[in-house]
Parts: structure tokens; C-alpha cells; sequence
């Protein structure tokens, strides 16, 4: 090889350098994370579930690359998006917090990871097999918001037990999560009244509860759901307007003014997503990790809140609580 021909190839290889460095970039794996709530109010929780990633050793932007999708109730996107995700065969479909987003994604593709946590049992909602082994590509958490709908509303009526007249709110968009299954029959144990509202957008809520005034309802129970949770902070400001008693799952709502919330802590669902999704880009098979199942239920209550509605807390219900707002 002559100097002219040795310099040509040395200048060749340069120029390719470049081109190396960006098809490793391109080949970082991809985690398409499925959200149908909105991103602002939830950030505490994305929080969480980058933290599951970090502790597993990846980093966004350095070795694992995350597409954030928040629908902001917005469910009719759900079945497009997983099948963008799918046809550009992402690494890890994420769903955290999603009853609807894992059924879909797991109706789309039998191949592609998903991790997910849902509120109800996976195995009735068609996700896995079973829960020690999900024998399948989707694997994640349950953290019981359909479950403890009885024991919530319990705790409700020992809080605020003149409420006879409950307005029991759903998103009926979402439709996993849009029944009520355990509330009537609780209902009728303790001798209250039920009536069950729709809404699904921040302008049906507003609505609602110009009708909640209407109708003399005692108390809202806020059914467990994703585009719910992000309109705490709207739930909060119209609860303390028309002085309404609230029963919430998840104590976000409670942490901005809401009177009282028993449910999992979502935050831990997003991170245990994170960790799996971590495991699984490393290596890990869904089908070998166990769904988890959330044994920790918090009771929180909002005594500024409470003192506001006129509300007198029985010590009972002080002493079982996991927090009190002052």
C-alpha cells in the first residue's frame, strides 16, 4: 500500500466514526411508557419510575432511551399508539397505572415486553396466566384499587357518618376501571344511599358537581382512576367550594385538599414498573417475574380539610391512619 492509498483509507475510517457513533446511538433501547393521565400533575410519579430504572443501572439518554406518552384521558388514543409502538418494535411497553393501556398492549403484541400495574387482578384482566409465573410477555404489579372500594367506602361512612346520600363518580371511558363492583353491596350494609355519576373530561366533572349540588349529595366517592388523578387538584377546589365530603384512592388528592384517600401508594407502582423494565432490558424474561401485589394500604386524612367541613375526626380513625395534614 502506497502513502496516497494509506492516508485515503485513514481518512475514510475517520469520516465513519461519526456514522458509528450515532448507529449506537440508534440501537439504544427504546421504552415506550403509556400513560392515559397528563404528564404535569403526575410528575412525581414519572419521577419514580426513572428512579426504578437508575437503581437498575440505567440512565436515560446514556444507555436506555424512554418515550413518554400521557393521553390526558384521552383512552381512544390507546389502541393507534400501542400499535405505533408495536410496528416500530420497541423494547419495553410500559404501562404503569393502566388497566386499559396493558390490555391493549397486550392485545397488540405477544412478543414485546410490557410491563404494567393495574388496579384489578391481571389474571382476570386476561395479562398473565398466573402470578407467580405470568408464562407470557407481560409481567408487573396489582395494586388493589377495585379491591378496597368496600373498605374505603367504610372508612368514609366512620368519617362522616350523617352522609347518608353518596355520589359515587366513574370514568366510563375507562372501562376496566369504570365499575363499581364491590360499592353497592357495601352500600346497602351500611345503610346508605349510592348514585353512580359519569365523566370523563374536566368539563363533565365541573358539571357534575353542579349536579351534586342539585341532588343534596352528602359525600363524592371518587372512583379509582388514571385521568381522575389528574385533576386533584380540581377535585380539591370544588369539593372545598360546594363543602363536600370526599373519599379519594390515592392521597395525592388529599395532599393538595382533599378530606381523606386509602389506597396503594402509586408512586411505589411506577417505580416497581421501573425496576422490572430495567430488568427486563438487562436480560430478564417477563414470564419468569412474578406479578407483585401491593400489602401496603395507606389511610390518610386532612384535618385542615376536616376542621373546615365541620367534621370532628374521631380519635378511632386518628390513631389508624397512616398520616394526618395538618
Amino acid at each position: 500500500m502506497n502513502r496516497r492509498d494509506f492516508i485515503t483509507l485513514l481518512g475514510g475510517a475517520a469520516a465513519a466514526w461519526p456514522l458509528t457513533a450515532r448507529a449506537q446511538q440508534t440501537a439504544m433501547p427504546v421504552v415506550g411508557f403509556v400513560n392515559s393521565g397528563g404528564s404535569s400533575p403526575q410528575a412525581v410519579r414519572a419521577d419514580a419510575f426513572r428512579k426504578g430504572l437508575n437503581e437498575a443501572g440505567l440512565i436515560e439518554g446514556q444507555n436506555v432511551r424512554v418515550e413518554y406518552h400521557w393521553l390526558d384521558g384521552q383512552f381512544d388514543r390507546l389502541p393507534s399508539l400501542i400499535d405505533d409502538l408495536v410496528s416500530r418494535r420497541v423494547a419495553v411497553i410500559a404501562t404503569p397505572a393502566g388497566n386499559l393501556a396493558a390490555q391493549v398492549a397486550k392485545a397488540a403484541t405477544t412478543t414485546i415486553p410490557i410491563v404494567f400495574s393495574v388496579g384489578e387482578d391481571p389474571v382476570k384482566l386476561g395479562l398473565v396466566a398466573n402470578l407467580a409465573r405470568p408464562d407470557g410477555n407481560a409481567t408487573g404489579s396489582n395494586f388493589f384499587a377495585s379491591e378496597i372500594d368496600a373498605k374505603r367506602l367504610g372508612l368514609l361512612h366512620e368519617l362522616v357518618p350523617k352522609a347518608i346520600r353518596i355520589a359515587v363518580l366513574v370514568n366510563p371511558t375507562n372501562v376496566p376501571a369504570a365499575g363499581v363492583r364491590d360499592v353497592p353491596e357495601a352500600a346497602r350494609a351500611l345503610g346508605l344511599q349510592i348514585k353512580v355519576l359519569n365523566a370523563s373530561t374536566s368539563r363533565e366533572i365541573d358539571s357534575i358537581f353542579d349536579a351534586l349540588v342539585r341532588d343534596r349529595a352528602d359525600a363524592l366517592f371518587v372512583r379509582g382512576d388514571v385521568f381522575f388523578d389528574s385533576r386533584h387538584v380540581q377535585f380539591a377546589t370544588l369539593t372545598a367550594r360546594d363543602r363536600l365530603p370526599a373519599s379519594y384512592f390515592s392521597r395525592e388528592y388529599v395532599e393538595v385538599g382533599g378530606l381523606m384517600s386509602y389506597g396503594a401508594n402509586i408512586a411505589d407502582s411506577f417505580h416497581q414498573v421501573g425496576l422490572y423494565t430495567a430488568q427486563i432490558l438487562k436480560g430478564a424474561k417477563p414470564a419468569d417475574l412474578p406479578v407483585l401485589q401491593s400489602t401496603k394500604f395507606e389511610f390518610v386524612i386532612n384535618l385542615q380539610t376536616a376542621r373546615a367541613l365541620g367534621i370532628e375526626v374521631p380519635p378511632t380513625l386518628l390513631a389508624l391512619a397512616d398520616e394526618v395534614i395538618e
